[in-house]
């Protein structure tokens, strides 16, 4: 995929050869997994220790990391659906949840694969054409993971398990975007004249409600946090309107793309980066792509009310 103008490269980090991981014989939900993978972080190496304390410590320009050469265990079979029953040991679960502790709490949404810590983000037949982590023949658009939730992570972590050079994870900070949105531009979106419908796969076929108005910029004018969904988010007036179309041209004119391949680790900063993916062609034969997820968020009070143990139940539409 070409891109219209240069944008930043995550880091990239090559990782030496981890120690033997004693990894419990247990599901990876259960908060001993959880807790087992959270002790380990102790003994990543420290290059990829280190440059998780870095990027947690100050976001980077690019807004996301890349770590190579992870352990990803045995890989069996793409499953054909991500609640099928996958015949693998848990390497690659135990790693995601190690990785993620350095930087967070992890958490699952109850919509999203029933609340799994660890969701298994594979092409289906039924979702081919839809704007969702399932489908693979569209291309998915920049969105903000969660733009509409009050709890949306910060993180967002996507483990390679097996790999397709066609299908792109596409990326666009806003820390390249914003020198190219005019002034005017710029102001309009740190005033809260924008409403995110609620993504789909969190209604259970309720009908799709509006949120509360919000801006799409906030916190420092030189290096601010975003919040966008090129799908679900209108503006409330006409400016307003215009002014995403315009923050929507540029996402798509600044951007970088990888191709992720076994062993990667794409982590997004969900405050600096939206995210998308480039359309592939899925075989369903058991041998598409097959990258793992899992979400962090800063601190888990703030969910208390609206969570139960790490899956956060917030309920959306009416």
């Amino acid at each position: 995929m070409n891109t219209l103008t240069h944008h930043a490269q995550p880091i990239a980090v090559e990782s030496p050869r981890w120690p033997t991981m004693r990894i419990p014989p247990c599901s990876a939900g259960t908060e001993r997994f959880v807790r087992a993978s959270g002790h380990s972080a102790k003994l990543l190496p420290p290059v990829v220790h280190d440059a998780l304390v870095d990027f947690a410590d100050e976001a980077h320009q690019s807004g996301a990391i890349l770590l190579r050469g992870l352990p990803i265990g045995v890989v069996p079979h793409t499953p054909p659906t991500p609640t099928s029953p996958a015949d693998k040991d848990a390497v690659s679960e135990f790693t995601l949840l190690t990785i993620a502790r350095r930087l967070g709490q992890r958490v699952g949404y109850e919509p999203e694969h029933g609340g799994d810590l660890v969701q298994n983000i594979v092409p289906t037949a039924s979702a081919v054409d839809r704007q969702v982590s399932t489908s693979s023949k569209v291309q998915l658009m920049f969105h903000t993971e969660a733009a509409f939730h009050p709890y949306r992570p910060r993180y967002l972590l996507l483990l390679c398990l097996r790999g397709d050079p066609d299908a792109s994870t596409t990326l666009s900070s806003i820390f390249e975007v914003l020198p190219q949105l005019p002034a005017d531009v710029v102001e309009v979106l740190f005033q809260p004249r924008f409403r995110t419908a609620v993504d789909e796969s969190y209604l259970d076929g309720r009908a799709n409600v509006l949120g509360a108005p919000m801006a799409v910029l906030t916190g420092d004018p030189h290096r601010p946090s975003m919040v966008f969904d090129a799908d679900l988010m209108i503006g409330v007036d006409e400016q307003a309107n215009d002014a995403l179309r315009v923050l929507g041209d540029a996402t798509a004119a600044c951007h970088t793309a990888i191709a992720l391949e076994a062993g990667d680790l794409l982590i997004v900063d969900n405050a600096v980066a939206v995210h998308g993916r480039s359309p592939f062609t899925p075989r369903f034969d058991g041998t598409d792509r097959w990258v793992q997820r899992t979400f962090v968020v800063s601190d888990l009070a703030p969910s208390g009310s609206d969570r139960r143990g790490r899956v956060i139940t917030t309920h959306f539409g009416v």
